[in-house]
């Protein structure tokens, strides 16, 4: 089975999308490992500091656990029909420096969905990673869909998945892309 990374695009504490990360964690088939990440902590990207300080050391660290992943699950919030600026800087982050790329990115198994207080549930979001995905060189699962919206009747006050529907395509996302990434 495989061994994936869940990145949440979202540093709210109460996030619907560290939420989805976790039920996806918590679905996933016998033997699949889901390791979810939240970008806290992580700076603004800025070329100075890179000159200066390098990568910092947790990006680093997640490099790392990327690179030693099957693959790559981005579950992105969605702003004004985009991509959230916190969810960019871990992807510019991770691409720094352009060595690295090919070792983080270069043909990872990357999957998308995410959550949204809105009925569209991160659609455009997630179709606007996808040509920073291609340029770095990702191989991007187009199995099964996972767009979580209204999230605010999918998830209880605990951050529980509750809906029984998307509980249904949850197991059928995590499943797929276990298959896909190298597991079952």
């Amino acid at each position: 089975m495989a061994r994936l990374i869940a990145l949440s695009g979202s540093l709210r504490s109460g996030s619907y999308n560290t939420a989805l990360a976790r039920a996806l964690a918590q679905r996933a088939p016998a033997g699949c490992e889901v390791e979810v990440v939240t970008p806290a902590d992580v700076p603004l990207y800025d070329g100075d500091l890179e000159a200066e300080h390098g990568v910092p050391k947790g990006v680093e660290q997640l490099k790392d656990r990327i690179a030693d992943a099957d693959g790559l699950i981005l579950v992105t919030p969605e702003y004004n029909q985009g991509v959230p600026g916190v969810m960019k800087n871990m992807i510019d982050w991770l691409s720094r420096p352009p060595q690295d790329i090919g070792r983080v990115f270069g043909d990872r198994a990357v999957a998308l969905c995410g959550a949204s207080a809105g009925a569209g549930g991160t659609r455009a979001a997630q179709y606007a990673l996808l040509p920073t995905l291609r340029a770095l060189g990702t191989r991007i699962w187009s199995g099964k869909t996972l767009y979580v919206g209204p999230a605010g009747r999918m998830f209880d006050d605990a951050g529980e998945l509750v809906d029984e529907d998307i509980a249904k395509r949850a197991d059928d996302f995590i499943a797929g892309f276990d298959r896909y990434a190298g597991g079952g």
